[in-house]
């Protein structure tokens, strides 16, 4: 998606709609991605599992979802928002659907295989970045992809609404009902949805634009601090029921109303961290997130004794997280170069996915019953944090200042 300079066509009317409905989109999207992780105490129950198999079936969307996001983003450079937010939201209704019937009939194999092909309602995020990108200019692109990226919280929306609504109206009906909502999202998406006035296709081939991403030295600098803040949040998001079921014995609608509140936490921080990085610069975004983390981890892994100091832990866990990507999106829009914004920001994404993919299983194969204690886990995560943090300070050189930041590349 070619990248605008700030011109008047900013001020165009409707550019607010557009982002109001691409983060509706994505909170729809996530909503979907996030719904077998929000029941994972339900399949362990009703197919069996042990921590480490409930761990890989939790973070099987998450896998697809994030490769996926490699082949959307580059697609919504040629094909763009408008038509790519219908198809990744159309394209999640059978999965969601399928899902269900692995459930019904307690079939390990389809629920994960299901949860395989639901992964592309993860990369609605893909979609969104380069798209609301369009529609602003570079001294407000870190509020306009804070804002978009607030759309995940669909992953509260699930977190909250999936275990009430299994106990309310049913396994089945559930998810007839995210499906619905994909639905309709779709096709307000497809009939009110419009392109950023200075919008061109790139017609050039897919993978060539993927190589040419993948030269580019920021990409694969912001990919490893995307993994650690994004992927932190994911992880969190995926694995927060089951961690809270298995630490501090809550049932499935108490674990799912404390991991809406964790998710909404990160939520609320991603915008502020777009907008701080607009205002600050988004290396002290960021390094302040990293530094935050760490040591949050740190506190986790202490098992704070008491909802209240637990509670308060998690959420500013979640805070830290989600100010570091927004502020990380942030950098991406300020460095990606003219054209590229959608093929850098789908790798980008990516690998945050990723980010969040593997330390679901870590923390299920880590588990030690007799403590209950996920210490190993936890403790690789103020190491990766603290890794990140050094990595920000020496090896992301330049100005801290968002407009004239290109150097760091």
């Amino acid at each position: 998606m070619a990248r605008i300079e700030s011109s008047p066509t900013f001020a165009s009317a409707g550019r607010t709609l557009n982002l109001v409905l691409a983060t509706a989109a994505s909170a729809a999207g996530f909503w979907a991605w996030n719904s077998v992780a929000t029941l994972g105490a339900f399949y362990t129950q009703n197919l069996q599992l042990n921590p480490a198999t409930t761990g890989v079936l939790v973070a099987m969307p998450v896998f697809v979802g994030s490769l996926g996001r490699i082949v959307v983003g580059t697609l919504t450079d040629k094909y763009g928002g408008r038509a790519m937010f219908t198809f990744v939201l159309l394209a999640s209704i059978l999965p969601i659907l399928l899902v269900s019937v692995g459930g019904l009939l307690s079939s390990f194999a389809l629920v994960l295989g299901a949860g395989l092909l639901l992964g592309i309602a993860g990369t609605v995020f893909a979609v969104g970045i380069p798209f609301v990108s369009g529609w602003y200019g570079p001294s407000r692109r870190g509020f306009a992809t804070g804002v978009f990226g607030a759309g995940m919280g669909g992953t509260a929306l699930a977190a909250f609404l999936n275990p009430r609504l299994v106990a309310g109206i049913g396994y089945f009906p559930t998810h007839l009902l995210i499906a619905g909502v994909l639905a309709v999202m779709a096709a307000l998406v497809w009939f009110l949805m419009k392109e950023s006035p200075g919008w061109t296709r790139n017609n050039a081939p897919m993978l060539p634009k993927l190589l040419d991403a993948a030269r580019t030295p920021v990409t694969w600098k912001m990919c490893f601090l995307y993994a650690v803040v994004f992927g932190g949040f994911v992880s969190f998001a995926t694995y927060l029921p089951t961690y809270l079921r298995d630490v501090y014995s809550f049932d499935p609608s108490g674990a799912g109303a404390r991991t809406a509140g964790f998710a909404l936490a990160a939520v609320l921080a991603r915008p502020v961290g777009g907008v701080l990085a607009d205002k600050l610069g988004p290396k002290l975004v960021v390094v302040v997130s990293l530094a935050a983390v760490a040591v949050l981890a740190w506190m986790v892994n202490l098992q704070p004794d008491g909802e209240v100091p637990a509670g308060l832990t998690f959420v500013a866990m979640a805070a830290a997280l989600g100010l570091g990507a927004g502020g990380v999106f942030a950098w991406v829009g300020v460095l990606a170069p003219p054209g590229k914004v959608g093929s850098i920001s789908g790798v980008v994404s990516a690998a945050g996915g990723l980010g969040g993919y593997f330390p679901p299983l870590v923390m299920g194969a880590t588990y030690d019953a007799a403590t209950n204690s996920y210490s190993i886990g936890l403790l690789l995560l103020v190491a990766t944090a603290l890794l990140a943090l050094i990595f920000t300070l020496l090896a992301l050189r330049g100005p801290v200042n968002r407009t004239v930041a290109a150097d760091v590349s």
